[in-house]
């Protein structure tokens, strides 16, 4: 079973993902962080294997967060999430940060799923 930090200012977000984490049958919601701030904490508290973390956030944004999260430990596995406006403009500078993929809000279950499996299967 596979461990999985959510990190999005919005609850509704929240939820929805961790009902499709405990649809999934290997994945594990561990926990929910309304910012970065939180994120950090939780990471070192719950030693999550994959995070999913929203890019606009209050107090510490998704990408400064992940950059302090790479910096702390260099093979987190961070799957950034955003909305469909928002993601052309940060999908490269979040790769290149460390982010292992970028999934856009709405999201379909089974690409959630499928995302977050690749991830930790390596791809």
């Amino acid at each position: 079973m596979h461990k999985v930090l959510v990190v999005d200012d919005s609850i509704t977000v929240a939820r929805q993902l961790q009902k499709i984490l405990e649809s999934s049958g290997d994945l594990q919601f561990v926990g929910h962080a309304k910012n970065g701030a939180e994120a950090l904490k939780m990471k070192a508290t719950e030693n999550p294997d994959i995070v999913c973390m929203d890019m606009s956030m209050p107090i510490m944004d998704g990408v400064q967060t992940l950059r302090a999260m790479i910096a702390k430990d260099p093979n987190a596995k961070v799957v950034m999430i955003s909305s469909l406006a928002g993601v052309g403009d940060k999908f490269n500078e979040v790769i290149k940060l460390g982010a292992k993929n970028v999934l856009a809000k709405p999201f379909e279950a089974e690409q959630v799923l499928a995302t977050l499996r690749a991830v930790l299967a390596g791809g």
